[in-house]
């Protein structure tokens, strides 16, 4: 499955021309290296998603097509969420 298709069906990103968007900015990595939007997922891929001020590393558990609301969360496991502090915040 596509990266931005998995983004959009697993509820991470709400629409998948902005998870395209954050994808081909270079804000996404799978299995440490960089992602566009066409790189195809596997279980068990881990992916690191650039959201503004923070960092989202998750492992892909499931792959489909569809998903209801209530079982996109079973596509992924969060590994680590992190903050990241910029220089400019401190000007």
């Amino acid at each position: 499955m596509r990266l931005d298709k998995f983004l959009k069906v697993a509820r991470v990103i709400k629409r998948r021309t902005l998870a395209k968007e954050i994808s081909d900015d270079g804000r996404v990595k799978v299995n440490d290296r960089a992602a566009k939007a066409g790189t195809v997922l596997s279980v068990g891929d881990i992916v690191e998603i650039e959201f503004g001020r923070k960092i989202v590393t998750l492992k892909i558990m499931e792959l489909g097509a569809h998903a209801k609301k209530e079982d996109a969360e079973r596509m992924y496991e969060i590994i680590k969420e992190q903050k990241i502090e910029r220089d400019s915040d401190f000007l």
